[in-house]
């Protein structure tokens, strides 16, 4: 029993003694002091440019389509590549219907200007003469529709993408050829609401494509949507791009960067600025006092090795730039900057 009562005093000393140290331990990591070192924040002229990707189309593209179906090709005088211009014969169909309905309309003629003097002699009625003229207006337009649509001149200058038929087929109703107008291009960029005061026609416009690293092209806005989608919060900006030397094609994957003016910003190193695990959150810590204080931000662009914190700092504070796997909120530090 004696032995009993000696070994449970010995494990109670073993136990508080454990504790102790535990509550020593403790004491001694909340007193802990992290060496740090810190930038202060600063004000700064920031450019405010936004940039929206978007694919590159022509400035113009038409489909070569005559009005009436199921008439043969004759001939089609351009091939894929091929370059055209405005008002050039590309297409000729079957003549056949034309010069048919040619012979109507010469003979419908000659009977109205025969029996012009007979009316005005009184030898027919003016009623009579009215349905022949009536009758000679609607042959003048049927022979001018089939001139139309039987030689098709293309309605602008470009190049031709695309060719469907070729001479003695039967013509349905896909487009026999596609001509796209390169020599100028344009991009269709979807810009933020809180911008729409901003952008304006004639404004300057910076493009750049993946097949040019490095380079820029520039480009002006040319029309802007004067309506608002209102699911997106956005406006559609057409930009055109001149493109002389035809460096740039059509469905090229663009990004449109537009400068929306300055404003004097918050900025600092961009070490300093950590992202929260698990989430987008940013932080920083801002050190006041020999006090860490863990806080939320939102920053903004990149300005070389700057970040722009759009909320939750001011000039001036001061914040740490390393040891940032043992710093929390409320941890004593001593700021080092040597």
């Amino acid at each position: 029993m004696k032995k009993v009562v000696m070994l449970m005093a010995a494990a109670a000393m073993v136990a508080c003694g454990s504790q102790g140290d535990k509550k020593a331990a403790q004491s001694n990591v909340a007193d802990e002091v992290i060496t740090v070192k810190t930038a202060l924040a600063e004000t700064m002229t920031v450019e405010l440019t936004e940039t929206y990707t978007s694919e590159i189309l022509p400035y113009k593209e038409n489909d070569i389509t005559p009005a009436a179906q199921g008439l043969h090709i004759d001939k089609i005088s351009v091939d894929v590549g091929d370059r055209v211009y405005a008002g050039q014969v590309v297409v000729v169909l079957d003549q056949t219907t034309l010069k048919q309905q040619e012979l109507n309309l010469a003979t419908t003629q000659d009977n109205y200007d025969r029996m012009v003097p007979v009316h005005e002699a009184g030898g027919i009625s003016d009623q009579q003469i009215t349905q022949m003229k009536n009758t000679l207006d609607l042959q003048k337009e049927v022979v001018e529709n089939l001139r139309k649509n039987s030689t098709i001149k293309s309605p602008i200058s470009g190049v031709v993408t695309a060719r469907n038929f070729e001479p003695g087929d039967l013509f349905a109703s896909m487009p026999i050829l596609h001509i796209m107008q390169i020599n100028k291009l344009k991009v269709m960029a979807n810009v933020s609401e809180q911008y729409f005061p901003i952008v304006k026609v004639g404004q300057k416009v910076e493009i750049e494509v993946d097949i040019f690293p490095g380079e820029k092209f520039e480009g002006t806005v040319s029309r802007i949507n004067p309506a608002l989608d209102a699911a997106t919060r956005t406006f559609s900006v057409e930009v055109t791009i001149p493109n002389a030397n035809e460096r740039l094609r059509p469905g090229m994957y663009a990004r449109t960067t537009f400068n929306m003016g300055q404003r004097e910003g918050v900025v600092i190193d961009d070490v300093a600025v950590q992202k929260q695990a698990g989430s987008s959150e940013r932080y920083v810590y801002v050190i006041k006092d020999g006090v860490a204080e863990y806080r939320f931000v939102k920053d903004g662009r990149r300005v070389g090795t700057k970040v722009d914190i759009t909320n939750g700092l001011a000039a001036g504070e001061e914040v740490a730039i390393t040891s940032f796997t043992r710093l929390a909120d409320g941890k004593k530090v001593e700021v080092k900057n040597e």
